[in-house]
């Protein structure tokens, strides 16, 4: 579980009156954040006049935890606690948990984590699988395995399993997304 993608939601309400100067905290975060050694991506989303959710991604557990134990990230949390109404709701999720667990406190069944996954995995190692026997025909079977099995996790981590919770997050969550 260490080696695995680490992502973090966190969710606010922001005191009234406090949303302008909260976004322009929110951007030197982003900017702190981004600036941070394996940390793969962050999102600000506002759902509500003062209701903002955090997406914030890290290469594994380690990288998370090295991050919260920066002082510069506890002066960030006291600064940004400053301007809510309340202690942030958060959640973290390991592996292929934080690819479905976006948009609801709860992560869809397993059944249906696993359909969307597969959807996910089949064009591309079929895809990949063809291209590699085209392009490397003459590479040992157990190298060329390893290529593609890194190119299908960054492949899944990056775009496809993004994109297939989006198009399939009604069915996912019960619910509109």
């Amino acid at each position: 579980m260490s080696g695995e993608p680490v992502t973090v939601v966190v969710r606010r309400r922001v005191r009234p009156g406090a949303e302008a100067a909260f976004e322009s905290a929110m951007q030197e975060f982003i900017a702190f954040a981004l600036g941070f050694p394996s940390n793969l991506g962050i999102h600000v989303l506002r759902s509500g006049e003062r209701e903002y959710t955090v997406v914030d991604r890290f290469a594994d557990a380690r990288s998370r935890q090295a991050f919260k134990d920066a002082p510069k990230y506890r002066e960030w949390m006291r600064r940004l606690r400053e301007l809510c109404e309340a202690d942030p709701y958060m959640e973290e999720h390991a592996g292929l948990g934080g690819w479905f667990t976006l948009t609801n406190a709860t992560a869809p069944s397993k059944l249906k984590m696993g359909v969307v996954t597969f959807l996910g995995v089949l064009p591309l190692t079929a895809a990949l699988l063809a291209l590699f026997s085209w392009l490397l025909p003459g590479w040992h079977p157990q190298l060329a395995n390893v290529l593609m099995s890194v190119l299908v996790v960054a492949l899944l981590t990056w775009p496809v399993m993004p994109l297939l919770t989006r198009l399939f997050g009604p069915w996912l969550y019960g619910r509109a997304t």
